[in-house]
């Protein structure tokens, strides 16, 4: 068992170079996924607070068909579709474009519902002091959305890191693509599946962690 686990070690360790790139480059994904998710949600959900009905059909559509429609099919309309009217991506691009608006829907719904959270009352008393929309928005509601919402955005985060995983069927060299090819060069499967697993579990647990802490430290007090 021993012997096993030291040569799976050993057979790894080739690959520590790789793995770092590749996780790096998962971090980049997600983190720009991340910030295209949030102006989507963002967005989709302040398009059903206003007044217009047409923005409200328009962002109720655009949640409907991303919640509706599978994230690999969304990918591949990105990336493949797209060029067939004259918009052609780089996969890098592409993915995090894709992964992007995908999570933006759901991030407009827990947003709609910490807009939902906030009492009325507070929005008719920026009102009453003269605030205009915008400031309203920025200074006395939003801080309380994400207040409300941070461990649900959390988790769509995670669920976005973790779909990352995706683009590597538009050949984006991340962490699952070096990893297939890893195995094609040494018939191994086990040891870079468990590998690339493990990555994703630390990546997912520190973000996790430092959603933690924001929670503490912008706890209401007791």
């Amino acid at each position: 068992m021993f012997d096993g686990l030291a040569r799976s070690l050993a057979l790894l360790s080739n690959y520590i170079a790789g793995f770092a790139e590749t996780t790096i480059l998962v971090v980049e994904l997600a983190l720009a996924s991340i910030l295209v998710s949030w102006a989507c949600g963002l967005a989709a959900s302040l398009a059903q607070e206003s007044r217009s009905r047409a923005l409200d059909r328009l962002a109720r559509f655009y949640i409907w068909f991303v919640r509706g429609t599978p994230t690999l099919i969304q990918i591949f309309i990105v990336y493949f579709g797209l060029p067939q009217f004259g918009l052609r991506l780089s996969p890098y691009v592409a993915g995090v474009l894709a992964l992007g608006v995908n999570s933006g829907a759901f991030v407009a719904e827990i947003l709609r519902s910490g807009l939902n959270a906030v009492p009325k009352h507070q929005r008719e008393s920026a009102r009453a002091l003269g605030m205009r929309w915008l400031p309203e928005m920025w200074l006395v509601v939003l801080p309380q959305v994400l207040r409300v919402t941070l461990p649900s955005l959390t988790n769509e985060a995670i669920t976005l890191l973790k779909n990352t995983s995706l683009l590597s069927a538009i050949t984006v060299m991340e962490l699952t693509l070096f990893s297939q090819m890893a195995i094609a060069r040494t018939f191994r499967p086990f040891e870079f599946y468990i590998a690339a697993a493990l990555i994703y579990l630390a990546l997912t647990t520190v973000l996790a962690a430092g959603a933690s802490a924001l929670e503490r430290r912008w706890a209401l007090p007791r």
